[in-house]
């Protein structure tokens, strides 16, 4: 759920490739895609790859898995350039290889040997899908008053949708708080399209040609967010607070920033540069962030300044879970689908009544992403002209099958009890969470990164409770 390329200007594609023969075939494919598109720059070296995205930005990067170190080697790809639509390529190619490798942050895999119309087509399917449902920019920018315009009549914006009332709420939101040079900070669990909805923002308002830089603040260490943040001290990579000059910062996670880091960006608010010069111009930068967890929660346990939220929370923007609106579930399942089905040459066309009534009742708790992962694996996984309750995922069928014993379960609790379980029986919640997740890094032999997307909260989280069981070990 990435950026929205701006595609008014030259394509911009990167290649990294060990073998010269792949990367040249890959970077062949730009002579293929529609619209201008500047010369490909190729890489065999990914330490060279990630300090060019630090200097200059990408709309298209197109990598090796097995020359880039790995997924999670990947993944830093995607924290440097998260405007980047990805590629994967592997010469390893599976279905768990595809799979750790978008949850590594690619929007597509393509194993090798892989034809140019097989690769071109995945590349344009991208740059089609996320190009904006809006005006070109330079009409935007002289016409604020289409800024102001009923949003329930412009949605989706790009690939932030949803129809519901809910969502329309949003939208109107939006609209009136897009040509703002004030902070925004917007909240909602993970998975409902928090980074979507701040560069809808960004596309929206009056900083639309400039750039939109966003920084995932969660699984870095202290060090690592200090330079993408800040810089290195040198002129060659200066930060993303200079990166994003005249145009918008965004914070995701903020809230997992390091306090020593929170107290730098409290300066960075407070410093007069971001005031708005006298000339009307807009303000050097304009900052959003975002946060899965109730901030003022985060403000009383003391892992958020209180005196930075309320810099950063003047106008506020809470992004409500997909199973408050479920009027939109179907809709964006379509909407993947008909993506899906096209990028992979399958014939679906639609679901049939029983997955519609499964996908409807389930809860999904990783919200929109997980309902976009969900139909990505049925497209890949299957094929035909329906989606059916068999294609679905384990995870829906089983909750359906506990949905038809819940009435009997019900039942039961209502009747007397002939013999209560005994209390020493029940399991503290932190020693099964702590089962969870290390059930979770065993099923990927310790990595990190990828337990913490399969089970749908962030790195940083796992840290977090390794080190609670640590200290709750000690002490006993």
């Amino acid at each position: 759920m990435g950026s929205l390329p701006d595609l008014t200007r030259s394509i911009h594609v990167r290649v990294l490739d060990a073998s010269p023969a792949d990367a040249t075939r890959a970077a062949t494919v730009c002579a293929r895609l529609s619209g201008a598109v500047a010369d490909p720059l190729v890489y065999s070296d990914p330490r060279q790859c990630l300090d060019a995205l630090s200097d200059a930005s990408a709309d298209v990067l197109i990598i090796d898995i097995e020359t880039a170190g790995g997924d999670e080697a990947l993944a830093r790809f995607a924290v440097r350039s998260p405007g980047a639509i990805i590629i994967a390529t592997s010469s390893h190619g599976s279905v768990t290889q595809a799979m750790n490798a978008m949850r590594a942050g690619a929007h597509d895999f393509i194993a090798k040997p892989f034809t140019l119309d097989a690769l071109m087509s995945k590349v344009q399917a991208q740059l089609d899908g996320r190009r904006p449902q809006l005006q070109p920019q330079s009409a935007r920018r002289d016409t604020p008053a289409m800024r102001q315009m009923d949003p329930a009549s412009r949605a989706p914006i790009g690939r932030f949708t949803g129809t519901s009332q809910l969502m329309t709420g949003v939208y109107n939101q939006i609209g009136r708080l897009a040509p703002s040079d004030a902070p925004v900070f917007i909240t909602g669990e993970s998975g409902t399209g928090k980074s979507l909805c701040a560069e809808a923002i960004h596309v929206l308002s009056g900083r639309a040609g400039n750039r939109f830089v966003s920084i995932n603040c969660a699984g870095l260490s202290v060090e690592r967010i200090d330079t993408e943040l800040f810089g290195d001290g040198s002129e060659a990579y200066p930060g993303a607070t200079a990166q994003a000059a005249g145009g918008t910062l965004f914070l995701d996670e903020v809230n997992e920033l390091d306090l020593s880091l929170q107290a730098k960006l409290l300066l960075l608010l407070q410093d007069k540069g971001l005031a708005k010069p006298e000339d009307g111009a807009p303000s050097s930068l304009r900052i959003m962030c975002s946060s899965s967890r109730d901030p003022l929660a985060e403000v009383a346990t003391g892992r958020l300044r209180e005196d930075l939220y309320y810099r950063l929370n003047v106008l506020p923007v809470h992004l409500p879970p997909l199973r408050e609106r479920r009027e939109d579930i179907l809709p964006l399942a379509l909407e993947f689908l008909t993506r899906f089905a096209g990028e992979d040459r399958r014939s679906f066309r639609g679901f049939d009544a029983d997955a519609e009534a499964r996908l409807e009742a389930y809860a999904w708790p990783g919200n929109v992403r997980q309902l976009e992962n969900t139909i990505r694996q049925i497209v890949v996984m299957n094929n035909g002209t329906a989606v059916t309750y068999d294609m679905l995922p384990h995870f829906i069928r089983e909750a359906s099958a506990r949905a038809r014993l819940g009435s009997d379960e019900a039942r039961e609790r209502r009747r007397p009890a002939r013999g209560a379980r005994p209390l020493a029986a029940i399991e503290p919640l932190w020693a099964q969470e702590r089962r969870i997740i290390e059930d979770a890094l065993d099923a990927f032999d310790g990595n990190i990164a990828l337990a913490a997307a399969a089970l749908e909260i962030s790195p940083s989280t796992i840290y977090r409770k390794k080190q609670s069981w640590s200290e709750r070990s000690a002490a006993m």
